[in-house]
């Protein structure tokens, strides 16, 4: 049950030849009194798989037949160790099942899957003669990647039949006849192609690595360090005394399963017994400098059995759209994979305690002494919840500035003044860029994007744009047909719509702007509508009947200037129980990119607004904006900068049960509302803002389901 994919998807070839297969798992063991050797292995037999009847297998055949037991010697997903002295067992036939039925007849062959095994114990093939052993010289040593090697017993070679030849690993062919003689080796005839010389010749170098430490010395250090990783973690307690951590994968002195790797598999809870999501963890690590493998490491059988996941379960969620590698890692409040956290030679002391323990620790677990300054409503002005409506206009809340952003993920420009139309303001996100293999770029991947500098004059007519890796600067007509006519179809989140592009100088231009091959495309229509999914809940924005350009999820963005301010105190205040400060970052609204900044009130207060209106104009809140790490980024002389921060202080007061990191929220325009043409409405700065606040009562929810702690998709 614990093999990887890579040994499942040798099952294949058997079934398509009308073989049999089954997984096992082993319950106990019977040792000789006198030897202490292992007489019989009891295992429990899984459903039989059969696809094709075989065609080849005669009855008489099969006590000449051979068959196949594959085993890990390292589980990739819990770490235990499977005992070598399985391949002794299997060959003797000491195999017995616990319904009874009677073991195959024929002769057996054993494979080892030693991938994750042999960077800490390779198995010693004159005590334990298996007859094929896989490894990976990436899991030995890091590098090179995508190199490994398939040991052979000789007797085990004359069995392997290979159809398929390629340059090398025949000795001769005739093109237009069947005739072809396969090489004699057995290394020359599967070695296809021209093999990877150079990284095989970097071999030497961790070879010599290796043998300089010695691997019983490595053994014992990634021993020792993930001992201790899992004695922390199953100790760590919430405030309430609930244990935040379930790890995966015991010792059992009845089993061959005695031993434990040097890799720790687990999943966090929160204070009220819910999981903490997989990628959640993995992406708010990544801020702390932390790469963890998370999901289901290619492992099925083992993730489904420690995550106590049934055929019913697997399959739904696959029905549900949940495949390897997404985001969806709770599922009906299971979760679909774990964290794994993998120790090697150069792991230290420090990486496991002053680096992921403390992370685990600040991000994850609630503590009494943390209460104070974890909550998700954070504010730096002290108000009492009275009086709502009127601390509004005793303070004036208003409108401080507007930003238009033509191009999707370029850099803005701020306006006093602007027209709105139906989906939003207007030029807002109307065109983007597209990479020359059709995949739209935005600043997650090509962070230059934010040195492209636009402007759009109303009374001209004409979109300008800069960029300092340009001598001159580009201009657009926007009402003319500067662009090449050709009209195209693109899909961009499952939507549908129609662009234009442009003359192959505007592309050139880009081009050189970006660093990389793309061209403009201006939006001209599409259905693009936001709709409601029953899988966010309150507090994240999925609204129907948001008309939207080329945005994400909502037309308008609003940020506070008193949120920011509260977020800037933070990014300086002194680390709780470290007497440290934190950072000297400080950051302006700017940075998260919005459309509208508002003065006034306390912080977080945008938060529990269901409707606003600015002067007349009336808009609907759709939640708070799930942060990504777009935000990190800053520019600095010409070049773009990225750190942890603001996203990381963020996560750690303003994260959602659901993970999400909220900081600001989304808006409608609800031009419907509006009496009159609203073609002619204008948003100004000066104008000011009236929440509506008759569902505050509703948003108290929102604020339980806080937590301290995932890094959101957004990016605007």
């Amino acid at each position: 049950m614990e093999n990887h994919n890579s040994v499942i998807g040798i099952r294949e070839y058997a079934l398509e030849q009308g073989a049999q297969a089954y997984a096992i798992e082993i319950e106990d063991t019977e040792r000789d009194a006198f030897t202490g050797n292992i007489a019989s292995v009891q295992v429990t037999k899984h459903q039989m798989l059969r696809r094709n009847e075989a065609k080849f297998l005669a009855k008489n055949h099969t006590g000449s037949a051979y068959n196949l037991f594959a085993f890990p010697s390292e589980c990739n997903f819990s770490g235990l160790k499977f005992s070598l002295e399985l391949v002794k067992t299997v060959k003797e036939d000491s195999i017995r099942y616990s319904d009874g039925s009677p073991s195959s007849n024929g002769h057996w062959k054993v494979l080892i899957d030693a991938a994750k095994g042999c960077a800490t114990e390779p198995p010693d093939l004159s005590k334990y003669p298996a007859d094929f052993v896989v490894f990976s010289f990436y899991k030995l040593f890091g590098y090179p990647t995508g190199l490994g090697a398939l040991i052979v017993h000789t007797d085990a070679a004359k069995l392997l039949k290979k159809t398929y030849f390629s340059g090398g690993t025949v000795a001769a062919s005739i093109a237009d006849i069947d005739f072809v003689k396969q090489r004699e080796g057995i290394e020359e005839l599967f070695e296809d192609g021209t093999i990877p010389f150079l990284s095989i010749a970097s071999l030497c170098h961790g070879f010599k690595i290796l043998n300089s430490l010695t691997i019983p010395a490595i053994s014992r250090h990634t021993s020792s360090l993930a001992t201790y990783l899992r004695n922390v973690l199953a100790a760590l307690r919430h405030e309430n005394g609930t244990r935040v951590c379930t790890l995966y994968g015991s010792c059992s002195s009845k089993t061959l399963c005695n031993k434990m790797g040097p890799l720790v598999s687990f999943n966090l809870r929160r204070p009220d017994g819910s999981w903490v999501g997989h990628r959640e963890v993995e992406k708010l690590a990544s801020l702390y400098s932390i790469q963890l493998r998370t999901g289901c490491f290619c492992n099925p059988g083992a993730c489904a059995k420690y995550l106590d996941l049934s055929h019913l379960d697997l399959v739904t969620n696959i029905e549900a759209g949940h495949i390897c590698w997404d985001d969806n890692d709770i599922i009906n409040g299971k979760p679909s994979g774990a964290v794994r956290v993998s120790l090697g030679y150069m792991s230290t002391y420090e990486d496991v305690k002053q680096k992921f323990i403390d992370f685990v620790t600040s991000s994850f677990v609630s503590m009494p002494t943390h209460s104070r300054d974890l909550q998700f409503c954070g504010r730096s002005i002290p108000f009492t919840d009275t009086g709502f409506e009127s601390r509004y206009s005793a303070f004036g809340v208003d409108l401080k500035s507007i930003t238009v952003y033509p191009i999707k993920s370029c850099a803005g420009f701020s306006t006093d003044r602007w027209p709105l139309s139906s989906r939003g303001l207007l030029y807002d996100r109307e065109w983007l860029l597209q990479s020359l293999t059709g995949e739209t770029l935005t600043q997650k991947k090509v962070p230059e994007m934010c040195l492209i500098h636009t402007y759009i004059d109303l009374s001209q007519g004409i979109l300008f744009i800069n960029s300092p890796r340009c001598k001159e600067g580009l201009q657009i007509i926007l009402n003319s047909n500067s662009s090449n006519g050709k009209r195209e179809e693109i899909s961009l989140r499952g939507q549908i719509y129609q662009v234009q592009g442009y003359d192959k100088e505007v592309d050139t231009w880009f081009s050189a702007a970006i660093g990389r091959p793309c061209t403009l495309l201006r939006h001209l229509s599409s259905s693009h509508c936001v709709s409601l999914d029953e899988r966010d809940s309150v507090g994240t924005c999925r609204e129907s009947r948001t008309c939207l350009n080329f945005s994400n999820e909502a037309q308008f963005l609003l940020i506070s200037e008193e949120s920011v301010s509260d977020l800037n105190n933070r990014l300086n205040s002194t680390d709780v129980g470290k007497d440290v400060r934190r950072t000297s970052v400080q950051v302006n609204p700017m940075r998260f990119r919005p459309n509208l900044v508002i003065s006034g009130g306390r912080p977080y207060a945008e938060d529990e607004w269901i409707n606003i209106k600015i002067g007349n104009k009336s808009f609907r809140s759709l939640g708070g904006c799930n942060r990504c790490q777009m935000i990190n980024f800053a520019t600095d002389a010409e070049q773009v900068l990225k750190t942890n921060e603001p996203l990381s202080t963020l996560a750690s007061y303003r994260r959602v049960k659901q993970g999400k990191i909220l900081f600001g929220i989304l808006l409608r325009y609800e031009c419907e509302a509006e009496e009159g043409n609203s073609n002619n409405s204008w948003l100004q700065v000066g104008e000011s803002i009236i929440p509506d606040s008759k569902q505050l009562g509703d948003t108290r929810r929102i604020h339980a389901d806080m937590v301290v702690c995932q890094v959101g998709k957004s990016s605007r």
